[in-house]
């Protein structure tokens, strides 16, 4: 709603990455078909992701994605910087170009209070905090057509045997 569709499948998928044993790489396909999004669109944010530090990228046998040590640490904010490459919350909520105090637009003085307070709560969402939700059960996402998905931790080597 707020997000671009970039951010949001980053974040979903950071969310995930975050919730899987630390250190085992997931391929960019199997996190697209667990979440349901676009496989070319999604590889293509995490391989920004790893290019920006968010994430390690390992090609071949064994490969795929991980968070870097202290991504868990990032919050919502965080990486919405990161994936938009500005600031998130900048500019007016109507799209004006010149939008301020001395130039207020029809919902500025209502939008203002909001805006701090959401900027407030992205800014203390961590990814690993989101993380640990999703492995408590508490954390779900609603996919397109009403179903959901609770996000589980893949299967480890040794659990899969």
């Amino acid at each position: 709603m707020l997000l671009s569709k970039t951010s949001e499948y980053a974040l979903q998928a950071l969310i995930y990455l975050a919730a899987q044993p630390e250190g085992e790489p997931v391929l960019s396909r199997d996190i697209s078909d667990y979440l349901r999004v676009p496989a070319q669109y999604l590889a293509k944010i995490l391989q920004d992701l790893a290019k920006r530090g968010v994430l390690d990228s390992f090609k071949g046998r064994g490969g795929g994605f991980v968070l870097r040590p202290g991504a868990d640490q990032m919050n919502i904010l965080d990486i919405v910087e990161v994936v938009e490459g500005q600031p998130f919350g900048q500019g007016c909520v109507l799209g004006l170009k010149a939008c301020a105090d001395e130039t207020a637009c029809p919902v500025h003085y209502q939008w203002k209070p909001l805006k701090a307070e959401v900027m407030s709560l992205l800014g203390k969402q961590t990814i690993g905090s989101m993380a640990e939700a999703v492995r408590a059960g508490r954390y779900r996402i609603h996919l397109p057509g009403g179903s959901e998905l609770h996000i589980r931790p893949l299967a480890t080597k040794n659990q899969a045997s």
